[in-house]
């Protein structure tokens, strides 16, 4: 399968250190690298976690395993009502349905093998060695089964469209998208499920740069319904999706077909609260968490950094610092998806998920450290064509994630990976200071939508 995306000049390409790597084939070149990624993830595993004994809320690892307490107990229509079984104060389920029938399918898993793990009520702040080791499994499962397969996918999709490249490009491409290590250490140190939220919105973008532009709806509302946050990208596509049914000869049937398939998914997905809408507000209400405030932490994006001179929370109202937000992020978002509405393509649709993830990510209402995982996917998409902005954009994503990672006990890990991802994005090819391989207007034109959205902000945001 992988043949097809190699151009043939790769034959008269110079001798690469690596050369061995290749004698099998792409294939077996991708599953090297994903075996690689797989035993980093482990190791990674193997460290601390958020909230690692210290009561009485613990962190992130206990709002996950209770979760699946909440669900393998109670009954579907009360997973997201506060009761007397269901104490929402205590990590109440925050997440749409779909990370709901996750936490209930590892909850399964856990039964069966630690049922301790969880009981309702008794298990909470549960952290046996089997119990943890149980919890780890179930993320390194999910980035198996769903990241990676994703990530080939795309690797696929983007080197059947654009094939001018090297086989070590290709495998250097996949590598940074597979060895990301803020995803790494976010999902497997601190704990999180970040890769199934990711991995299906990676999917969906390899449906659409194959042409599969329903199967790519279908994906993203699933990546939308397990993680909110999944909204980041939701400009983009459907700014791109529209545009590519207004170019077609029944423009109004393509939009039709697009908005059934999404309105079906949600149906199935939403099911067991589509009995009232008292149900329906009762789930909404929890992935909103508006009283929070405008950002959390030591987040980089502009309220945080901009705080430092306007007291934000102290000098504006939440109703008018949403408002605010809103206007902001929607008018960062509007020139690429003005762009992509009218002259839609792949490359565009790839810089237009970058430029609207970043203007959530600066300008969006409740931003956590931990966001800045959504732009940076599409970063490790397009570092292949921009390896510098990518690259400094993940340093600064690991910089501005150290406080959290500290908190977790995490430094080994971290500066582990950051050595990793350095060596790994300057390994020899001549990437990072090669000449650019398309002509410097259409760059700019590609570019432009990003920096007029703000795409610069995160490098002042982290300073």
């Amino acid at each position: 399968m992988m043949k097809d995306v190699v151009d043939s000049d790769s034959d008269n390409e110079q001798p690469q250190p690596w050369d061995w790597l290749f004698n099998k084939g792409m294939g077996h070149t991708l599953l090297c690298i994903s075996l690689f990624a797989f035993f980093i993830r482990v190791a990674v595993s193997l460290h601390s976690y958020s909230g690692a004994a210290t009561p009485p809320k613990f962190g992130d690892y206990e709002a996950q395993r209770h979760w699946m307490e909440i669900t393998v107990n109670l009954p579907v229509k009360d997973w997201y009502t506060n009761s007397t079984s269901n104490d929402l104060t205590y990590w109440g389920l925050d997440y749409p349905p779909l990370t709901a029938y996750q936490s209930f399918v590892h909850g399964l898993f856990l039964k069966y093998f630690d049922p301790v793990s969880v009981q309702l009520f008794t298990s909470r702040g549960y952290e046996s060695y089997i119990g943890k080791q149980l919890m780890r499994w179930t993320v390194l499962s999910s980035d198996a089964f769903i990241f990676f397969p994703a990530a080939i996918w795309f690797i696929y999709a983007y080197y059947t469209c654009w094939p001018s490249s090297r086989k070590s490009d290709i495998a250097w491409h996949f590598a940074m998208i597979v060895l990301s290590p803020c995803l790494m250490l976010i999902d497997h140190g601190h704990f999180q499920y970040n890769c199934i939220s990711l991995g299906l919105t990676l999917a969906a973008v390899a449906a659409v740069l194959s042409q599969k532009d329903i199967f790519a709806s279908v994906l993203f509302v699933c990546a939308l319904n397990h993680k909110q946050m999944s909204a980041y990208y939701a400009p983009a596509f459907f700014s791109h999706l529209l545009g590519k049914c207004l170019k077609r000869k029944n423009p109004v049937f393509e939009v039709l077909k697009l908005g059934v398939a999404v309105l079906g998914t949600f149906a199935i997905l939403w099911w067991p609260y589509l009995h009232s809408a008292d149900a329906i507000s009762g789930v909404l209400s929890r992935l909103a968490p508006f009283e929070r405030g405008i950002y959390e932490d030591y987040v980089a994006n502009f309220w945080c950094t901009s705080s430092v001179l306007i007291k934000w929370k102290k000098l504006f109202t939440t109703k008018s610092l949403k408002l605010t937000s809103f206007t902001a992020t929607i008018l960062t978002c509007l020139p690429s998806m003005v762009q992509q509405v009218l002259a839609p393509s792949n490359k565009g649709f790839l810089y237009g998920l970058l430029n609207s993830s970043l203007s959530f990510y600066l300008f969006s209402f409740q931003v956590h450290e931990k966001s800045i995982l959504l732009p940076l996917l599409p970063a490790s998409l397009l570092a292949a064509e921009i390896p510098r902005p990518f690259g400094w954009l993940t340093d600064c994503a690991l910089f501005s994630m150290f406080p959290l990672l500290c908190r977790d006990q995490l430094n080994l890990p971290y500066v582990a990976l950051f050595c990793l991802f350095i060596l790994l994005r300057h390994a020899p090819g001549d990437r990072i200071h090669a000449p650019e391989t398309y002509p410097f207007k259409t760059r700019l034109n590609s570019l432009l939508p990003v920096l007029m959205g703000g795409g610069l902000f995160p490098l002042a945001g982290v300073m």
